[in-house]
């Protein structure tokens, strides 16, 4: 709570009143798809929806879709009368090495290349993502004012049943630990992370860092592409530093159905996270359990041991665990009082860490809409 950048805090968050720039730069939005249809429609129409001053425009990469996406996105630019603004490109064969994702990306880029060949940025906006319609000149507005390479955002994940009430706001909370945005944001420090549901990137930048070719065997693909940028030279060429915050205005509209759907969300990457390294996959679930776990297990058990004092330092640590959740439940909207449940989520993630291990000692981990992680093979 007090040395890591004070990470508990969820107070990274865009200013509305940034100062605009001169001049609006132009900005190329990709979108990648696969079998997004019930959802892109919402999200290419918020993209179209852009109060954005500058020149904007779309470019959907649809990643061997069979579900009907890429006739749901025309839809959505037709009705917005906005076709003319919106490309919609199919992308070729995954080559070996690559995640689907990236492929969908360097698909789109080459294609943005073409289209808008003098754009100054790209933005990054998953195919389940609605956006408010200022979230655009909100992200320009800071690139540019504080000459920023990278200017991502949390979006606000769907949190309305019970499961989701339970596992999302520690998610958020988890990922500000694991990442205190206080030291993502700071140049002087090496901590980098991204948000890949949303990114602005510059595009000089992007393109000295190698562009998505050198990333494109990773799973855990933001964080590896902001620790690509945030590790560019401030030669004078681009601007340097990349920026991480938290919204509300942009949003996820891909709910979570049950506890099965989180669960895959997190068993897909966790290992991956750790370097899919046992020791440090031990230390971690020893890690989660004597700083989450512990404390109230030794308060409730009191009657059990009988030792007053560790039953008041357990209470008293899980209060102030509890305490520093508030400020996430609360970007949730949740009741302050479901933050004690924080224990009992680890517990949940705890399992989902180590069931991510199985998957990948199995041969099936970072399985994702019918692909498997290239290094691994699946099993029938």
């Amino acid at each position: 709570a007090a040395l890591r950048g004070g990470f508990w805090r969820a107070d990274a968050r865009l200013e509305e009143d940034t100062p605009a720039p001169a001049e609006w730069p132009h900005v190329v939005a990709i979108v990648p798809a696969r079998d997004e249809a019930g959802v892109i429609a919402r999200a290419i129409a918020s993209l179209l929806a852009q109060d954005y001053p500058g020149k904007f425009d779309i470019v959907l990469a649809d990643d061997h879709s069979g579900d009907g996406t890429a006739e749901q996105a025309r839809g959505a630019a037709r009705a917005a009368g906005a076709e003319a603004r919106l490309s919609v490109i199919a992308a070729r064969a995954l080559p070996p090495g690559w995640s689907g994702k990236l492929w969908a990306l360097n698909e789109g880029l080459a294609h943005a290349k073409k289209i808008a060949p003098q754009a100054a940025y790209v933005w990054l906006s998953d195919a389940d993502i609605e956006h408010g319609p200022e979230t655009l000149r909100h992200l320009v507005a800071k690139a540019e004012h504080e000459r920023r390479d990278l200017v991502s955002l949390m979006v606000a994940l769907s949190c309305r049943g019970f499961w989701e009430r339970l596992l999302i706001p520690p998610f958020i909370y988890f990922f500000q630990m694991l990442y205190p945005f206080a030291w993502v944001n700071d140049p002087a420090r090496p901590t980098a992370a991204a948000a890949g549901g949303c990114v602005l990137l510059g595009r000089a930048a992007l393109e000295a860092a190698g562009g998505f070719a050198a990333i494109r065997g990773e799973l855990i693909d933001d964080c590896a592409l902001a620790r690509r940028i945030k590790d560019l030279p401030s030669d004078g060429a681009a601007h340097g530093g990349i920026w991480l915050g938290l919204s509300t205005a942009a949003r996820s509209i891909r709910p979570y159905r049950g506890l099965g759907d989180i669960w895959r969300m997190v068993a897909r990457t966790a290992y991956t996270q750790l370097h899919h390294s046992p020791p440090l996959l031990a230390g971690t679930l020893a890690g989660l359990v004597l700083t989450f776990l512990a404390p109230p297990l030794i308060g409730l058990s009191e009657p059990l041991h009988g030792n007053g004092i560790a039953a008041i330092i357990g209470f008293a640590t899980w209060s102030l665990m509890a305490l520093s959740a508030v400020p996430t439940f609360r970007l949730y909207r949740q009741p302050v009082w479901t933050a004690a449940f924080l224990p009992v989520a680890a517990a949940f993630y705890c399992a989902m860490t180590f069931d991510s291990a199985l998957r990948h000692w199995r041969g099936a981990g970072g399985a994702w809409k019918g692909r498997v992680r290239p290094h691994t093979r699946k099993v029938e």
